[in-house]
């Protein structure tokens, strides 16, 4: 507050206290005088008397007869003294009225300011017991640090006395908290933020602090005002938080670790089970005997099945599916999988066909085991939930000018779906059938694992359906970095006219499609009778293997009706390959297995009509066929490392059966042993190697052997790894620790004697 003169200031004990009632009281009074004055009559009549006595005076010298100029000159020296008294008073009356004026304009203003200058510092107490009252610090510093200022609420925070923390920088008081430098704020303010840590006797405690430091431009006086708020309950809870997230890691790691563990000992009896019960099945069983090895194998698969949604779904739920995008060929791994789900569609005598676009790309980048699995999940439903008819897939690829997708369709023509059921069908856990006594097993993870990876890998999946008429599933992936199928094959079955004889509608029906996107025309007939309108321009004619007779009666029956000069080819299932030497002889060029593959089918439509040429289908990735490879008449020479005596006795089972000659060792030392001690060298076509051994496991064998090999500038023996873990991440590190191939357990015999022997024939 600053005093001014004539102004003093009196409060009651109460008020100043600021506990009274009544508000401070203000009086003013005159200050005063510096000296005594003069009565006001005797300072006003004084120098009136004067010129009155220097009149007379003038009368006086007239009388006595003074000369005439002493007079006059008297007489005028006091009337102008008159005159002047008396202009001087009216000047006087008027300065004091202006100075009267003026004193009250004055007092009146510094009485407006006094009250400005109260209220202002009224609003600065409330203002400080407001932010005091909120339990904020504040605090006022100079350019270098000091405190010029700082509230009760800090004062009392580090223990110091108010007045007393003047001076002081925040380092003296343990707190860390720097200074803004100059630069950041030379032209503009610089509002700062940051969480400081203060130590107090109760423990530590936690501000967030702001500060604003600004430059006067008129005076540049530096200043940084701060306000800081406790955020210790914040803190301690995002503590809580990180410790809980930390545990709930440690658990989900745990847990990954548990279900690797579980999914290989899992594996480990399920691939003794299946293995040897496929191996039984070769044997001479009787009927009654086939049907409970049958049994054995179906329940093994379907638990297999759904320990593979269990722990996709785990890994899903954990947050640790990425997916691994690779180069990947759409069309061999939808042929792939549709000859993988034939037997269970020929099971149920349903069909199952696939037709790929002939613009879908040769090769697209994707992560090929999780649209396998996809695949594997919607045909897999389809042929579970379709008891007469069949499942068509097919493969085409949409764009427009932003995207570039493939999309899969898998057509069905089951019992469908309510309308209800078509927004759940994804969820987890969920079945079109919730009753108990549903027909369909299942846990009802199929369908929500493969929504999650389809969504995971950029794309969409739906589902459209019609109670009594069946369901079509739609999922459509990104074809990224795609390679351009051969455009030279598009029109390549122009001028050729096909006839397809089959009560299978879905098989016919992709089989003809096939043949018109390639330029062919094609007619379809279920009997003998609707095919024969058709001879006149037929110069191919496929015909069902299950409609035919021992005798080739039905193909007979057709020549005499007008097809002579056609092509006969027949359609034959896995288990109607016994009969391939009278379907010969019976008229039939060759034939094409079922499920046909687009590829297959358009080799043999393309090649002569020569019955001597070796049939297509031997070419075919995973047929059950007895192989010669190059000029190894007596079989391969294999080398298996497995520590699982039921796993090594499958493998070696399987292997001894297709011709070759096998020896087991236990772990991976035995095995760099075998293959690179004295006697040894080059001996082995093929290494089988486990993945998980004791001694040494097989990543540091193919390791040891690899680093021989290069020692000693010996060819590569091709090196199989055996894992029961069929992640692609797996695949691709085994392959780069200089693996030639991988096959996941529980082992398939067909694909086992394949995967060895496609080694060698490479």
């Amino acid at each position: 507050m600053i005093a001014e003169p004539g102004i003093k200031e009196t409060q009651s004990a109460e008020s100043v206290n600021g506990t009274g009632p009544e508000a401070p009281r203000r009086q003013i009074v005159a200050a005063p005088p510096l000296a005594p004055e003069l009565p006001r009559a005797n300072r006003e009549g004084l120098p009136f008397l004067t010129l009155i006595a220097i009149v007379v005076m003038a009368g006086l010298a007239h009388l006595t007869g003074a000369p005439i100029f002493i007079t006059v000159g008297l007489l005028a020296t006091g009337i102008a003294g008159i005159a002047m008294h008396l202009r001087a008073k009216r000047t006087e009356r008027r300065t004091v009225a202006l100075l009267d004026e003026t004193t009250a304009r004055s007092r009146a203003e510094i009485e407006t300011l006094a009250d400005r200058m109260w209220e202002m510092q009224e609003s600065e107490e409330r203002f400080r017991g407001l932010i005091d009252a909120l339990g904020d610090l504040v605090v006022h510093r100079d350019r270098d640090g000091h405190i010029v200022y700082a509230n009760k609420v800090f004062a009392d925070l580090v223990e110091t006395d108010q007045r007393d923390l003047a001076g002081k920088t925040l380092a003296e008081l343990g707190i860390d908290v720097g200074i803004v430098p100059d630069a950041a704020f030379s032209d503009h303010e610089c509002l700062s933020s940051t969480d400081v840590a203060i130590r107090t006797p109760g423990g530590p405690r936690w501000f967030s602090w702001i500060e604003l430091s600004v430059r006067d431009k008129g005076s540049g006086a530096v200043s940084h005002r701060a306000i800081a708020r406790d955020i210790t309950a914040r803190k301690r809870a995002e503590s809580s938080l990180i410790t809980a997230r930390e545990r709930a890691e440690y658990a989900s790691q745990a847990k990954s670790r548990f279900l690797a563990t579980v999914s290989h000992e899992i594996r480990t009896p399920m691939n003794g089970i299946m293995g040897m019960a496929r191996l039984l099945a070769d044997t001479s069983l009787s009927p009654e005997q086939r049907t409970y090895v049958g049994a054995v194998s179906t329940s093994a698969s379907a638990l297999l099945a759904l320990i593979e949604d269990l722990l996709d779904y785990s890994k899903i739920e954990a947050g640790r599916f990425d997916p691994e995008p690779q180069p990947m060929s759409v069309r061999e791994t939808a042929d792939n999988i549709i000859e993988l789900l034939a037997a269970r569609a020929f099971a149920k005598n349903i069909g199952l066909g696939c037709h790929v676009e002939p613009d879908v790309p040769q090769m697209i980048s994707a992560d090929p085991g999780r649209v396998r699995q996809v695949l594997l999940n919607l045909i897999g439903n389809a042929i579970k939930f379709t008891d007469g008819g069949g499942v068509l897939v097919t493969v085409a690829r949409t764009r427009t000018d932003t995207t570039d997708r493939i999309r899969f369709t898998i057509t069905d023509t089951g019992p469908g779906l309510h309308e209800d059921d078509l927004d759940r069908i994804f969820e987890e856990f969920e079945q079109a059938d919730g009753t108990s006594t549903r027909t369909h097993g299942g846990a009802g993870l199929g369908l929500a694992i493969s929504k999650r990876l389809v969504i995971a890998m950029g794309g969409t999946i739906s589902v459209s359906s019609q109670l009594g008429q069946g369901s079509e599933f739609i999922f459509e992936i990104p074809a990224a970095s795609a390679t351009e199928a051969p455009q030279n094959r598009q029109n390549a079955l122009s001028g050729r006219h096909a006839v397809i004889l089959s009560k299978n509608a879905i098989e016919a029906d992709a089989i003809a499609r096939t043949i018109r996107a390639n330029g062919g025309k094609v007619d379809l007939a279920a009997t003998a009778a609707q095919a024969a309108p058709f001879a006149g321009n037929c110069d191919l004619l496929l015909i069902d293997a299950a409609m035919e007779e021992s005798d080739g009666r039905l193909l007979k029956r057709l020549r005499q009706s007008g097809f002579v000069e056609c092509e006969a080819i027949t359609l034959i299932a896995p288990t109607d390959r016994g009969m391939l030497g009278e379907f010969r002889a019976n008229g039939y060029a060759t034939f094409l297995a079922r499920p046909v593959r687009g590829e297959t089918l358009l080799r043999v439509l393309l090649t002569s009509h020569a019955s001597a040429h070796a049939p297509p289908e031997a070419e075919k990735p995973g047929a059950p066929s007895v192989r010669v490879i190059g000029s190894r008449q007596h079989g391969l020479s294999v080398l298996i490392a497995e520590d699982n005596d039921i796993n090594a006795m499958l493998a070696r089972a399987t292997l001894l059966k297709a011709g070759h000659r096998v020896k087991v060792v236990g772990n991976g030392k035995a095995a760099v042993e075998a293959v690179i001690g004295t006697g040894h060298k080059h001996r082995f076509d093929v290494v089988l190697m486990d993945l998980h051994m004791p001694v040494m496991d097989g990543l540091d064998a193919i390791a040891a052997i690899r680093r021989h090999e290069e020692e000693t500038a010996a060819p590569p023996v091709p090196i199989m790894v055996l894992s029961a873990d069929s992640q692609e991440k797996t695949r691709h590190a085994v392959l780069a620790h200089g693996a030639s191939g991988f096959v996941t357990k529980p082992l398939d015999p067909d694909a086992l004697v394949h995967a060895v022997e496609g080694q060698v024939a490479a």
